[in-house]
Parts: C-alpha cells; structure tokens; sequence
C-alpha cells in the first residue's frame, strides 16, 4: 500500500527521475520532463491558493484531454482541492446539477468542445458573469460558484484566463505550497467523479487520495508497466480510465503518458507509431475503430506490448487483432466502476486469450471479491452466478451528500455491491453474466443478454451486438438485438434467426433484429443500453420492426 497523496507521488518521480520524459502532446510537440512537470502543477498549485481556493474546496473541470487538465489534477492534488469531473457531454441542465450539487466553488472550462460552446452554456446559467469582477460571482442559480478559469486566449466578463493563474502563483511562496503539500493526508478526498445516472440523477462518487493512487499503480503492476514504458492515452481524462488507469498509473511508476486531446482512430495509429508507445488503452469500440481503419496496414505498431481494454466485453476477433495485428500481445482486460476507483479486477499480462475475452481476470492485489445471492450477503458456491461484491483501500468514501445511498451501495461490513451480476472460478477469475437492472425476463425465464451478445458476435458478418429488453403484452418482456455488420456485409433477420436455431434456446432467440450504424455513447465510450431501448420501444409502437 502506498501511503501518500497524489502531490507526494508526483513530487518523488521528480526527484528520483527528473530529466526522464513525463509529457508528450505529439500533435503539439509539446514535450515536458517529471521536473517540468511538476514545475508547472506547483505553478498552476500556487495560482489555486492565490485565488482563495482552500484544501477540501471543489473545483470542477469541463474540457477534454488538454494539457491543463493534466496538470489541474496534479496541481488540485498538491494544494488539496477536490477535482470535480465533468462530463464533456454535458449540456446545460446536466451540467446545473453538477456543480450545485457538489457545491463547486471553482470551474476550469474550454471554450467549446464538438459544436457545443461551453462559454454559452456557463453564461445560460449564469448570467451575472457578464457584470462581475472575476472571482467575485454571486450566481443566483449556482451559490457557490466563485471562480470561473477559461481555457483560451480571448477574455470573457467575469472570468480568468489560465495565463491569470499561473501569473498569480507568484504571489504564493515556495514554502506555503510546501505547507499545504504536507498537511494533505492520504484518506483526504481529492478526486469526485459522477456516475453516469442512466437511472435517476448523477451521484458525485468521493475518491480518496489512498483510493485511486493505489488502484492506479495495482493496475500499472498488472499490465507490468515500468518508468520505461510510452503510454497513449485516447480515452477521456474525466473518466477514471483516463485519469486513474491513464495518468496516475503512468506517475505511479515514472512512465510516460502520451495524450490524445480527443479521440481520433489515425490520430491513435499515428501516435503510436510516432512517438513508439509500448502500451493502449481504449474501449472495445475504439480498438475496432482503429482496427478497421483503411490506413491501418501502412502503421508501424511494433513497440506495443501491453495496455488495457475495459469498458464492456470484447469479442475474440477484436482481441486476437490488438494481439496479433497490433502486436499488443500482453494487453489486459480491467473491470469495476468508479465507486471502486475503479478497478477490481484485472487479467494479467500472460494469461491465455480465452481467459482474457471470457473473463474480467481476478482480484488486484489488497482486493476482496466475492459472489452473493443478490439482495444478500449469502456467499454462493463456485461456478454458481450471483452479484459481485468487493471490499478493500479501493472502495469510495461514499456518495457526496447522498447517506441514503452510500448506505444502499456499502454494507455494514464495508462490501461494495456492485449490481453486477457474475460467477467466479476456482482460480478467482470472474466472468460478468449481466446487469441485475439488466437481467430480461421473459414469460418467467430470466435471460441475461450478455450471453446472448456473446453468441451473436461469432457469427462471421456482425462486427458488434448489443441485447436488450424491451416491454411486452404477452411475455412481460422480449428480447431484442442490435447488430452492427462489418464492413461491406449484408444479412437478412431471417439468416440471424436461422443461426440461432438449435445453438441457443428457442426463448433466448431475439424476437426484434434491428441493424444499425452505430450506438449512443457516453463521451466514456460506453454503450446506453437504456437509449437503445426507447429507441426501440419507438420502432416497436410505430411498428417499424418485426
């Protein structure tokens, strides 16, 4: 267990590591060392404190992968404030309830990300910004709101430019930083991520320093990622994939992150290629992405050897061509969810292909993981499905201002229910079955679409295959399938059906086929199985589908 705080870390790989290589930017040329580094976070640290922001203050953060969310999470880190993330898919309302309910007294924001001005949105909200002085904001809708950073050159009323903050640091002593530094302790929060609220609204996820260091450096241990590795970072920093397994992983052990702003297939390949990463991360969707890129061949990939692919399952095909065709041949699959920091389980570097497409690998080192009968704390025997529940230094301090629901998520003896549904081996690997929200029953059979998923994707023609449930008069529910073919392919409902027949049982077969381009993402890149099923439920009741 590593017993120090997210400052400490970073101000160690500076001192033992100074002129090893921290940063890259490759589409900027933008190049810092571990002492460069860590010189412009405790800049950017000193500007926090200058503007009033006190340790355990939040701070919120709307941009994509840019370089100042990079040093604002290890700045926040060495004065002590609590980096809010925030979705980049937010719009205004989505985007209201977050910061009023984690009382954000700060917010850093780009000006725009994919056709959405994020200087609109704010100004929407609050308006007042147009006639204060900044730092002096009296929101009516936001009453906590003090401070807004923006991200560009231009000036906008009532707002900092980051340029101001960082000029302000000269008002703040090497000694004071130092001060602050030391009086954070390890069980502090300091990092509060909002779950997705697919259902009901967000809940602000409390992370401690203890929490995601560790989980960080257990996850950087099991893909055996060292001070020499090239790590390209694709997915999005206000996720824990990006600024927990990504960052904190590659600090954890002096490695050297290399960010994509936003996520682009060639920009992924040329990156690699340029800047000779020896380990990926990405979701199954952003693998296939590059993949199937028509340029893919003329890359050269060869330094790749390890990364991680989590997010949802990953079928066989997409697996063997990161390992063969990509050459990431010791890649790893990771499992959890933010509230376990996030991650629970993971397979290993060595493990056979099978274990790394059937299972989520077993428990990290310090980790507890356990199967129960659901709605319980019955432990079910091996090989038996229940939900996954987990305990540990990795499990968060709670929901912010939600005891209600911490209570509902963390049982009396410290188990994380997760609301997974999944059944463990006798070696500890876990293979996840299903959602316990997810699980369709039909006419009395409980049906789990992750297995059904499974046994579309062998079929030659489909590229990718989502299950749902979707209401119905006769049997409660039916089952519907969402298929994206590979490229070039064609298929009748009729030659699916035909395939299931006598492979699966009769009433596992999906009554709905529906094909598809492509499905509604979070900016996490995770699929919303709940918009694919209104989607469905439309084409249902206007009878647009068989």
């Amino acid at each position: 267990m590593l017993e120090v705080t997210i400052g400490q870390l970073l101000e160690e790989k500076a001192k033992t590591q100074p002129k090893h290589e921290a940063v890259v930017y490759h589409d900027r040329d933008l190049r810092w060392n571990y002492d460069e580094f860590n010189n412009i976070c405790r800049k950017a640290a000193k500007g926090f404190m200058k503007l009033g922001i006190n340790k355990g203050e939040h701070m919120a953060i709307w941009a994509s992968n840019t370089p100042e969310w990079l040093v604002s999470q290890f700045s926040s880190g060495k004065m002590g404030a609590v980096l809010v993330t925030v979705n980049t898919n937010y719009q205004a309302a989505e985007l209201e309830f977050l910061l009023k309910q984690s009382n954000s007294q700060t917010i850093i924001l780009m000006e725009q990300y994919k056709g959405t001005s994020y200087i609109d949105t704010l100004f929407e909200i609050c308006p007042e910004l147009h006639e204060c002085n900044p730092g002096e904001l009296k929101s009516k809708k936001l009453p906590s709101l003090q401070n807004v950073i923006v991200l560009g050159e231009k000036k906008y009323p009532g707002t900092y430019s980051w340029n101001d903050v960082l000029e302000l640091s000269e008002g703040v002593s090497d000694n004071e930083l130092n001060n602050r530094l030391e009086s954070l302790q390890p069980e502090d929060v300091i990092n509060m991520q909002y779950t997705s609220g697919t259902t009901g609204f967000p809940k602000g996820v409390m992370l401690t320093h203890i929490n995601i260091v560790n989980n960080a450096y257990n996850v950087a241990k099991c893909m055996r990622l060292t001070k020499e590795d090239r790590l390209c970072i694709p997915v999005p920093f206000f996720h824990c994939f990006g600024c927990v397994m990504g960052t904190l992983a590659s600090v954890s052990v002096g490695a050297t992150m290399i960010p994509i702003q936003e996520f682009s297939p060639e920009e992924v390949l040329q990156t690699v290629e340029a800047e000779k990463c020896t380990a990926l991360h990405g979701v199954p969707t952003m693998f296939i992405a590059e993949l199937n890129h028509p340029e893919f061949a003329k890359y050269d990939l060869t330094h790749l050897r390890t990364g991680i692919m989590a997010g949802s399952n990953c079928p066989i095909e997409v697996m063997k061509g990161v390992m063969e065709k990509m050459g990431a041949d010791e890649v790893t699959i990771a499992y959890g969810q933010t509230e376990s920091s996030p991650v629970i389980t993971q397979t290993r570097t060595h493990d056979p292909i099978e274990l790394k497409v059937e299972t989520v690998g077993r428990a990290l080192p310090n980790v507890e993981v356990k199967i129960v009968e659901p709605g319980s704390s019955i432990e079910v025997p091996t090989g038996r499905q229940g939900e996954l529940c987990t305990r540990g230094y990795h499990v968060m301090k709670g929901y912010y201002q939600n005891e209600s629901a911490t209570e509902a998520a963390i049982d009396e003896e410290g188990w994380l229910h997760t609301g997974d549904l999944a059944v463990m081996d006798e070696h500890g690997y876990c293979r996840i079955t299903g959602r316990l929200k997810d699980m369709i029953i039909r006419g009395g059979e409980n049906i789990y679409p992750r297995e059904i998923e499974e046994f579309l994707y062998s079929h030659p023609k489909v590229l990718d295959v989502q299950v749902i449930g979707i209401p119905d008069e006769v049997y409660g529910e039916e089952v519907m399938a969402w298929l994206i073919l590979k490229e070039g392919q064609s298929c009748s409902l009729e030659e699916i059906k035909d395939y299931c027949k006598g492979k699966i049982s009769h009433h596992k077969i999906p009554r709905y086929i529906e094909f598809t381009d492509s499905y509604p993402m979070t900016a996490s890149g995770k699929i919303q199985k709940f918009k694919l099923k209104e989607q469905a439920q439309d084409l249902v009741l206007d009878k647009k589908i068989k």
